[in-house]
């Protein structure tokens, strides 16, 4: 799955390395802590004459794209790769029922057969998405993921009971207001007893089909209590305690344990693991669904709409510390990676304003188009134009709507 490729050092010494074009964006930097560092290249010796030198390969910056409720901007800027992509990576980040947007998302994508998901990262309600599709991708290809898809929000509509918030972690870590005493968030009384909750996963989710050649490539995240790390279970190691321990509110229930360790909500350390997915993937192409809104122009004044905000802020706090780490790693290493984000809040008006807890069946159907309509725009924007638009700006830290 990975392409050898060959870069040109300053000192003229050429060395092969086989690698993707997106790890490479990582693998000059240190960024990651558990990545080892490379290995500096010796000094060459001086030699008479001297030998040509070879030109050094230009930088491919990462580019980066947002998608927004506007209408496409034409670019005369020439698309280096065929769109839609042939190969996709996904980073889905949670968020409650605001995660029904990525449903939406995640439909419209599985009707495009041209395009090849590689790769899938997720948090919370964004790890279940993720399972939900890859587990219905191995036992019945496209049309297997969407009707898992479907069958697991659509009960969870009609359910619209507390236990339906907890599969998708619907109640944040920051949240004051579902805080319970510590006797409840005990391991000697957890009244919100895990054993309903696997059997309510394992009823949507097939975990050993996640072990099939044909399932697209898991990173699942759950934060360690011990350190505080993030820890990422991959397709083999992926099981029902795995999805519990990713949408594990802390406020709420006792941790989940895995092999000795014990593990919260997987939102605390990366809302989707970006940097990971970059290392692991072999597209070039990444999609960044974003559910929880980064944007609210009232200031909070109530307990309610304080605690709401907060939760929003701490959400998207990892999230906008790995872009930034991207970003700079852009400047270090030459990449044709391209991240391309799709924000809920560009397509749902007053999102900022709603509580990812909300399971009513007309909000959760509103995201669920708003989702589908997005992703269709996105798609659209390589066939109408031969670029992205271009107020959506190419930096990362540009990603606000024109």
């Amino acid at each position: 799955m990975s392409e050898k490729i060959v870069s040109a050092q300053e000192d003229g010494d050429l060395r092969g390395a086989t690698c993707t074009a997106a790890s490479r964006l990582l693998s000059t930097t240190d960024i990651w802590s558990s990545a080892p560092s490379p290995v500096p290249a010796p000094k060459p010796v001086p030699v008479s004459p001297p030998t040509l030198q070879p030109a050094r390969i230009a930088q491919a910056p990462l580019t980066v794209e947002a998608v927004t409720g506007a209408a496409p901007v034409a670019s005369a800027r020439p698309r280096a790769n065929p769109w839609p992509p042939q190969k996709l990576s996904l980073a889905l980040q949670g968020g409650g029922t605001f995660a029904a947007f990525t449903w939406g998302v995640l439909e419209r994508l599985l009707e495009e057969p041209s395009i090849a998901i590689d790769t899938i990262s997720g948090a919370s309600a964004g790890a279940i998405n993720a399972l939900l599709l890859a587990s219905g991708f191995a036992e019945g290809g496209r049309e297997g993921a969407r009707a898992r898809l479907n069958r697991f929000w659509i009960r969870l509509m009609h359910e619209a009971s507390f236990r339906s918030l907890m599969l998708i972690g619907g109640f944040s870590p920051a949240g004051s207001s579902v805080a319970f005493g510590p006797t409840l968030r005990s391991g000697q009384f957890d009244p919100f007893d895990l054993d309903p909750l696997r059997q309510a996963l394992s009823r949507d989710i097939n975990f050993s089909a996640l072990r099939d050649p044909r399932c697209p490539k898991l990173l699942i995240a759950a934060t360690r209590i011990r350190d505080g790390q993030q820890q990422i279970f991959r397709n083999d190691a992926i099981t029902a305690d795995v999805a519990l321990a990713s949408t594990c509110p802390p406020l709420v229930h006792c941790a989940v344990e895995i092999d000795g360790e014990a593990y919260w909500d997987g939102g605390l350390g990366g809302n989707p693991p970006l940097l990971r997915l970059v290392q692991d993937t072999t597209s070039t192409e990444i999609l960044l669904v974003q559910v929880t809104p980064a944007r609210d122009s009232y200031v909070p004044i109530t307990l309610a709409a304080i605690d709401r905000r907060l939760d929003q802020i701490a959400a998207n706090a990892a999230l906008n510390a790995e872009i930034a780490a991207m970003e700079w790693a852009q400047s270090q290493a030459a990449s044709s990676l391209r991240l391309s984000r799709i924000a809920a809040e560009d397509f749902v008006d007053g999102l900022a304003q709603r509580s990812s807890t909300d399971l009513g069946r007309g909000f959760i159907r509103a995201l669920h188009r708003s989702g589908r309509e997005a992703a269709g725009r996105w798609l659209k924007q390589g066939t109408d134009h031969s670029a992205a638009p271009a107020a959506s700006g190419q930096r990362i830290v540009a990603l606000e709507p024109a």
